[in-house]
């Protein structure tokens, strides 16, 4: 809970509480649907070497940048910005900002379909809902919380804490429930069920899927502008950041652990990534003879926090990249703020940029192959902007004399600065293997029709990053400032 300072009544936020902020924007129940999908069940030593190769030490460094920056409030980009100048700190709000705009369209498209299962109960096929009727409700979808975030200001924001608790809660019941079955003697659906199935498989199919592993487990450096709301931010974040890391673990491996009790990791539905969470709560009612009281109230959960994933990415991101630092390379327009000071025309800009990203991927031949292919853009984008996290720790550990902090992750510097290096490499090469498409068939039109996406949408958000910039400096010299 939180703490009262005795000495100005201040009210702080304490280790554990960030640990779970942080919690419900890192793993969901989800995200190991999504790897359970491209690996089967040797996602399993895939995650246990992830958490202890490359998670750890990921969280650790937040850790270490969230004691040295613990007065900035702006995350990542207040690191960079400090590290390697203010042009950075802009590139670095910007990517940090435009890469979450695939995930905010990966949660829409997921709240269209938690309604869409709360109406039918059912999955819906390509007959009931064509590709443009999934991007057209998404884009209402977006409309509509833009209204109510103009209107209510930041009304949307108590989903967080009823969305989120929800979520957490069923997952971990999934998990019990999958022990409770077991410990019955009831049959495993994966079959044949031996350790080999475990074991990791260092393929092209790994390093295809290792960006959007990455992207699961990455998000811990979101409650970085937290850490000057304790009360001994310096000593206490670096422990949110342990505890973080265990449940991660805890939930990545047996969540996977449990899919294959319940799944037949051998012939899995083509659909699981789009609908498996679902198709998992019903399978564990049929199993119980509950009926479907466990998928009716995961529907009921995932559609609160995919609502409230949308509120805070809509709000959240937009304040992060129209901060102070940001505003020099950005056209006067977005910098305003409305009667309530939310930025509504960076608003506008998240919806434009999502709606070009969602439309594009229409092109698709289903609805299936638009969500996929918008789920692996996150796993290029995202971890790329993740590496600049691991060069900020790697310039600061160069340079340690100028950052003191109290906490300090691995003493010494030589074999701190190789463990980034190391991050920096296993992300960078994650992201550029996850270009190639792994939910279609190498040679066919539709794996030639994903590549492309997958390098023109990121080029796009490359592009449109560039441009504001020099609106922003065209600006400057027609006002007569400085330029």
């Amino acid at each position: 809970m939180d703490s009262l300072d005795q000495t100005d009544k201040r009210k702080y936020i304490s280790w554990p509480v960030i640990a779970l902020m942080d919690f419900v924007t890192v793993i969901g129940f989800d995200d190991i649907i999504y790897n359970f999908q491209n690996q089967g069940l040797a996602v399993v030593s895939d995650w246990v070497m992830l958490l202890v190769l490359f998670v750890i030490p990921y969280e650790m460094m937040v850790g270490h940048l969230g004691s040295v920056f613990a007065k900035e409030g702006g995350g990542l980009s207040s690191w960079i910005r400090h590290t390697s100048g203010d042009k950075m700190g802009y590139i670095a709000a910007w990517c940090y900002w435009v890469v979450s705009l695939p995930y905010l369209v990966d949660v829409a498209n997921s709240t269209v379909i938690s309604f869409a299962w709360l109406i039918k109960g059912r999955a819906l096929d390509d007959s009931e809902m064509s590709n443009w009727a999934f991007a057209l409700f998404t884009a209402i979808l977006f409309v509509l919380f833009i209204f109510f975030q103009h209107k209510f200001a930041n009304s949307l924001q108590w989903l967080s804490i009823i969305g989120g608790g929800a979520m957490f809660v069923m997952t971990i019941l999934f998990v019990i429930m999958t022990f409770a079955y077991l410990g019955e003697g009831r049959p495993i659906a994966t079959q044949p069920f031996h350790f080999k199935n475990f074991m990791p498989t260092f393929d092209m199919k790994f390093l295809t899927s290792l960006g959007l592993l990455i992207f699961a487990m990455n998000g811990s450096e979101f409650v970085a502008p937290y850490v000057n709301e304790m009360k001994d931010g310096p000593r206490d974040f670096p422990k949110a950041m342990y505890m973080l890391a265990a449940m991660t673990g805890f939930l990545t491996i047996f969540g996977s652990f449990s899919l294959g009790v319940f799944f037949n990791a051998h012939k899995l539905p083509n659909d699981l990534k789009m609908n498996g969470s679902y198709y998992a709560f019903k399978a564990m009612g049929d199993k119980f003879g509950m009926g479907n009281f466990f998928l009716y109230a995961f529907i009921v959960t995932q559609a609160l926090y995919m609502l409230a994933q949308l509120a805070v990415l809509v709000d959240g991101g937009a304040r992060i990249f129209l901060s102070d630092t940001a505003k020099r390379y950005l056209p006067k327009q977005l910098t305003k703020t409305d009667k309530n000071g939310l930025p509504i025309n960076g608003y506008w800009l998240t919806t434009f940029i999502c709606s070009v990203l969602l439309f594009l991927s229409s092109t698709l031949p289903s609805v299936n192959d638009i969500f996929n292919q918008l789920l692996n853009l996150n796993g290029i984008v995202s971890p790329y902007v993740t590496g600049l996290l691991f060069w900020a720790f790697i310039k600061v550990r160069v340079h340690q004399e100028d950052y003191p902090s109290e906490y300090v992750y691995i003493k010494n510097r030589k074999f701190a600065i190789f463990v980034g290096w190391w991050c920096l490499i296993v992300t960078l090469t994650g992201a550029t293997f996850g270009i190639l498409p792994i939910d279609a068939k190498f040679g066919t039109s539709k794996w030639t029709h994903m590549l492309i996406l997958n390098i023109v949408e990121p080029l796009f958000m490359i592009g449109l990053g560039i441009i504001l910039p020099l609106i922003a400096k065209w600006q400057r010299k027609r006002d007569g400032e400085e330029a």
